[in-house]
C-alpha cells in the first residue's frame, strides 16, 4: 500500500498542508496495534495472484477487470478464495476475472439514481466522505474525474481497495485510512464533495455540513445522501438507543429540516434530487457478507418500522453549491 506517489503529487499546490500531514496520518490509521486483525488482512493482499487486466471497467454496474483468455475454473476458484479472506464486502458490486463480489449493498443502485442529478464530473477533483472500499470512486473515475480520493477510517476497506486497485490499476484513485476530521481546515481544494451514508453517524450534523463545505472550492458541489423521516420544517428525530440495530445514529431530520441545514451553513440552491426507501434487495446478505442485514433490522411484522419501532431506513439525496 504505497501512497508515496500521491504525496509527492500533493507537495506543489493547493494540497500541500495535507500532503505534509498524511505520511503521519496514514501510519496511524493502518497501525498494526490499533488493529489486530490488520496484519491478516494484509497477509491476504500480499498472497493475491499476478494476474494481467485485458480490460477493465470503471462505468458498469460491476466494477472490475478481465483477462483473456479467462481464468480457468481452478485458478477462479483460487482468487475467490483468497478475496473471501477479506470478508466482509458491504459496498459493489465487482467483478474480478469471473468472480461476481456480490456485496452486502448494491451500491450501483444509488449511483443510478443520483448520477443524472450531479454536476459533471469530468475533469474534477473528488473528495468522497465515507466511501468504503470505493466502489462509488471508481464510478467517479469512470464518468471522467481527473482525481478522486476516498476517504474511510476502516482498515479492512482500505486493504480492500487496494486488493480491487491490484487490478484496476486507477493512478487517479485512492482510499485514505482517515476521517472527515482529519482533512486540514478550510482546504477549498475539491470541485465535488460526496458524503453519503454519513451525516447520521455524526454527532453534530452542523459541524460535518461545515467540514464538507470546507472542503469545496468557490462554485463547488456537495452531493449529500442520508437517511430522513418523513415531516415538515424542524422535524428530527433522534433516536434514543440503537436505530436499526445501529448504535452510532443520532439524527434523521426531515427534508425540508436538512434543506434548512445547509442553508444555515452557508450552502447555496439546495435541492432534492431522490428519496427511495431501503429495501432488502439493496441491503441484505450474501456469500460475501455473511453477517445480518437490514432483513434483520427490522420489524418482522410490519417492514415499515425498525425492530426499535422507528421509520425504517429512507434515504434523500440532496445537492447544493458552495457560492462563488
Amino acid at each position: 500500500m504505497d501512497y508515496r506517489p500521491l504525496i509527492d503529487h500533493w507537495q506543489q499546490g493547493e494540497l500541500a498542508p495535507w500532503a505534509a500531514l498524511l505520511e503521519e496520518q496514514i501510519a496511524t490509521g493502518l497501525s498494526l496495534k490499533r488493529y489486530g486483525d490488520l496484519p491478516r488482512w494484509l497477509e491476504v493482499l500480499a498472497s493475491l495472484p499476478d494476474l494481467p487486466a485485458s480490460t477493465r471497467h470503471l462505468d458498469t454496474s460491476r466494477v472490475g477487470a478481465d483477462c483473456d483468455p479467462p481464468l480457468d475454473p481452478q485458478q477462479r476458484d483460487a482468487l475467490r478464495d483468497k478475496l473471501q479472506g477479506l470478508h466482509p464486502w458491504r459496498k459493489g458490486p465487482f467483478e474480478l476475472f469471473g468472480v461476481h463480489i456480490d456485496t452486502e449493498w448494491r451500491s450501483d443502485w444509488k449511483w443510478d439514481r443520483i448520477a443524472p442529478h450531479i454536476d459533471d464530473l469530468g475533469g474534477r477533483r473528488i473528495l468522497d466522505v465515507g466511501c468504503g472500499s470505493g466502489y462509488h470512486c471508481w464510478r467517479m473515475a469512470g464518468a471522467g474525474a481527473t482525481e478522486v480520493i476516498g476517504i474511510d477510517p476502516t482498515p479492512l476497506f482500505v486493504v480492500q481497495f487496494w486488493a480491487l486497485q491490484k487490478y484496476l490499476q486507477q493512478t487517479g484513485v485512492w482510499v485514505l485510512p482517515l476521517g472527515i476530521e482529519h482533512v486540514p481546515p478550510r482546504l477549498k481544494a475539491f470541485d465535488t464533495v460526496f458524503s453519503m451514508g454519513v451525516l447520521y453517524h455524526r454527532r453534530s450534523p452542523m459541524d460535518h455540513l461545515q467540514e464538507l463545505r470546507d472542503c469545496l472550492r468557490p462554485g463547488g458541489q456537495l452531493v449529500l445522501e442520508t437517511l430522513v423521516i418523513e415531516g415538515g420544517p424542524g422535524a428530527t428525530l433522534v433516536p434514543e438507543g440503537r436505530y436499526a440495530r445501529m448504535g452510532n445514529v443520532w439524527f434523521l431530520p426531515s427534508v425540508d429540516t436538512l434543506l434548512s441545514w445547509l442553508r444555515k451553513t452557508g450552502f447555496s440552491e439546495p435541492a432534492l434530487v431522490d428519496v427511495s426507501v431501503t429495501s432488502t434487495e439493496e441491503q441484505r446478505t450474501t456469500e460475501w457478507m455473511r453477517f445480518h442485514s437490514l432483513e434483520n433490522f427490522l420489524d418482522p411484522e410490519n417492514s415499515a418500522r425498525t425492530i426499535e419501532g422507528y421509520p425504517a431506513p429512507c434515504r434523500a439525496v440532496i445537492t447544493a453549491k458552495v457560492p462563488g
